[in-house]
């Protein structure tokens, strides 16, 4: 039954959060409790918790490796809680402790560069997060299938680009557009803000279809994990671009 749950991640283009990883964890679920929106809501706030707490020990006792374990680990818990869904009542907290000790490290390094900004992108963060929310619960944007395949879409063109920039930075080559401050590039960070809050829409959805498959309960840590990925990654994005806004006063 697991090498079902694994095809369905496989095939969806998506390794964290996909809807027919639900399909396929209710169809291995025999007995127990399912999932409900309102787990996986308070499993959200217990990720923020861990994470906010690694990340004020990163912030006040800074060491470039923390970065590193943070980023490289967190990648891996990841694909470990992709491809097994069944462990992520484990992996989730133990992504959110590493991802704390990223996220406290980069925000010390852009605050070194422009002082101020940390609140600023943690409030715009906040925003984006309720303001997606709303549009959600409204309908004023649908999850359709369509719209799925479009933000899965841009965002495997976002993560190929970063994948070519790091590569490119092995060897001392940088992207100039990501990088120098530009009209351009102050574009391109909008962009990439906004597919990172069309993915929070997905994130909503999959609570809901959770929810709706009566997928097995370690789903609500699953997809609670989803969506601090998507926060951290929203985070940083606007970091970045406050970052370039304060170079260019």
């Amino acid at each position: 039954m697991r090498r079902s749950s694994r095809r369905g991640l496989f095939q969806s283009g998506n390794p964290v959060m996909t809807e027919k990883a639900y399909r396929a964890a209710a169809h291995e679920r025999v007995q127990g409790e399912t999932m409900t929106v309102n787990g996986a809501v308070n499993k959200t706030f217990l990720l923020a918790t861990i994470m906010l707490a690694t990340s004020l020990f990163s912030y006040m006792y800074f060491n470039p490796v923390y970065m590193w374990i943070g980023a490289i680990g967190g990648l891996v818990v990841v694909l470990i809680a992709a491809f097994r869904p069944h462990l992520s009542p484990t992996m989730a907290p133990l992504y959110a402790a590493l991802e704390g000790l990223f996220v406290g490290s980069i925000s010390l390094l852009y605050s070194s560069m422009a002082g101020g900004i940390i609140f600023k992108a943690v409030t715009l963060t906040l925003a984006m997060l309720f303001m997606m929310l709303f549009v959600y619960k409204s309908g004023y944007i649908k999850v359709t299938n369509k719209f799925r395949s479009g933000v899965i879409m841009a965002t495997g063109a976002v993560f190929l680009v970063y994948m070519l920039n790091f590569i490119l930075s092995l060897f001392g080559v940088h992207m100039p557009f990501l990088h120098d401050g530009g009209i351009m590039s102050i574009g391109i960070s909008l962009v990439i803000i906004g597919i990172a809050g069309m993915n929070l829409l997905l994130d909503f959805d999959n609570f809901e279809k959770g929810e709706q498959y009566k997928a097995p309960a370690y789903m609500e840590w699953f997809s609670a994990m989803g969506l601090i990925i998507t926060l951290v990654w929203l985070y940083v994005e606007i970091l970045r671009l406050l970052a370039i806004l304060n170079s260019n006063d």
